[in-house]
């Protein structure tokens, strides 16, 4: 009777374990952690006041890692919305013609998405793929005092950015609350930068963005 009852228990106690796991209607994922924005950067050649022998190369903007929140909300059992969130992410804008440092931006690129979830709600694993809108805010944008001085450039400014997004991603939950997160995600950047020569330059920055972080579930 004993050997029978045993593996009736543990069951049984799999099966608790599965239903408090279970991914719900109304619940709501909060998820803390690191975000890295790795762009995959182009442009138009750079052209200052017209004249291709005084800056004739194109801009590479470097990665950026910060503190990523992402809060997310189920809107059925495999459904949820999330919303995107970081400190400031700070690049350094090179030159690819010799890697030199031109200038700095900082931008927050908050970002909605729309999840689905692959596995059974009450799986502990937890697969998911989603779409969104992305919107891209620069500020602090500023040349380095080198270029101002020796190429008398000023004034830059990058114009926001509306865009598509996409990543796949999972959570894997360690109890009924608590889990690991880590997800890739895609976003169409693309931005036209304006300074004082009188230039226009297009630059598409289309960054992967990387995250790992811990969820809690309320």
């Amino acid at each position: 009777m004993k050997t029978t009852l045993l593996p009736l228990a543990l069951i049984a106690a799999s099966s608790l374990t599965a239903q408090a796991l279970a991914y719900e209607k109304g619940d709501i994922l909060v998820r803390v952690g690191v975000t890295q924005v790795s762009p995959d950067d182009s442009s138009s050649p750079v052209l200052v006041g017209g004249d291709a022998s005084v800056l004739n190369t194109r801009l590479a903007v470097d990665s950026n890692a910060q503190l990523g929140l992402n809060v997310a909300y189920f809107f059925t059992d495999n459904i949820n919305v999330e919303l995107l969130a970081a400190t400031p992410f700070k690049h350094d804008v090179n030159l690819t013609a010799n890697n030199a440092k031109l200038a700095e931006v900082t931008h927050l690129p908050p970002t909605v998405t729309v999840n689905y979830f692959f596995a059974e709600p009450s799986a502990v694993l937890q697969p998911y793929a989603g779409v969104g809108l992305n919107y891209t805010i620069f500020f602090d944008e500023e040349f380095t005092q080198a270029n101002q001085d020796a190429l008398g450039v000023d004034d830059l400014e990058l114009d926001a950015s509306f865009g598509l997004s996409a990543q796949v991603g999972f959570d894997y939950m360690f109890s009924d609350n608590l889990g690991l997160n880590a997800s890739v995600r895609y976003i169409d950047i693309e931005t036209e930068a304006t300074f004082n020569a009188g230039n226009v330059e297009t630059v598409t920055i289309d960054p992967m963005v990387y995250t790992l972080s811990l969820a809690y579930k309320f």
